[in-house]
């Protein structure tokens, strides 16, 4: 009977409890290797290591049955690494990401390392998930992850996705029988606004702590954000192509041969 390679990695680290309960949640329906970084490697991002050198070093954290390595590197870097060195060059089944300490909506997929990884495996034409969890807490319950994990992870083996796209999926931190269900929806229009908090070092030197509020300036319906908020388990279909093509064909009208 075939069983199905699962490559997981998160940002958060191969120490967080997401990655663990992740692989809790697949380590029965397949193979599952794990390259995940060192380190915390949250708002990294798509970053990838170019004037460093990348260490894979075995770790037996998940039990001898699981193939799992720590990369010193970025979350697309272990996504990299798990494709080319971990699992010598032969394709995962699927990509899965997370489980991040903390909700990936809206704009946040941008500098999630979560998500970027999750990209990175749609650039490559694999199907790829990354999860997210309402509840920054290490200690947080993240239980009810697990049997939206398992059926999102069925019905891609089942179905497959769309070419060169990823899924970005949040689970709210509620009881199981408060979540009101599953959403298809897209990615709310909501920022941060951001400050810069200057303070001083102990030798009187000035540096600067990022912080800021994530606002939402969406009232339009079927948003990440609001049916996050209010109680559903939200998945937007991801793509890496960037391009607007409204403004493309828009633009067409600038004759700028003439310029």
């Amino acid at each position: 009977m075939y069983r199905p390679t699962f490559l997981v990695t998160n940002d958060d680290s191969i120490n967080a409890p997401g990655i663990k309960l992740l692989i809790e949640a697949v380590r029965h329906l397949g193979r599952v290797v794990v390259v995940s970084p060192a380190l915390p490697q949250s708002g990294m991002g798509h970053a990838i290591t170019l004037n460093n050198p990348l260490r894979l070093i075995p770790s037996d954290k998940f039990g001898a049955d699981i193939e799992a390595y720590q990369c010193s590197g970025t979350p697309v870097d272990c996504v990299k690494l798990g494709i080319f060195k971990a699992l010598n060059n032969q394709r995962p089944d699927i990509i899965l990401s997370g489980v991040n300490h903390g909700s990936n909506v809206s704009t946040n997929i941008l500098y999630s390392g979560t998500m970027s990884a999750a990209v990175e495996g749609a650039l490559q034409g694999i199907p790829a998930v990354g999860f997210s969890f309402t509840d920054h807490s290490w200690e947080s319950d993240m239980s009810v992850c697990v049997s939206y994990i398992q059926k999102i992870v069925k019905m891609i083996l089942e179905k497959g996705l769309f070419p060169h796209t990823c899924l970005n999926v949040n689970i709210p931190n509620l009881p199981s029988d408060e979540i009101k269900g599953i959403k298809l929806c897209r990615q709310a229009r909501a920022f941060w606004e951001e400050d810069f908090q200057e303070r001083k070092d102990p030798m009187g030197f000035l540096y600067y702590w990022l912080s800021g509020d994530f606002l939402n300036h969406d009232q339009g319906e079927n948003s990440d954000y609001a049916l996050l908020k209010e109680g559903y388990v939200t998945i937007v279909p991801v793509q890496f192509d960037m391009t607007c093509y409204q403004a493309l064909s828009q633009m067409k009208r600038w004759n700028l041969d003439e310029a």
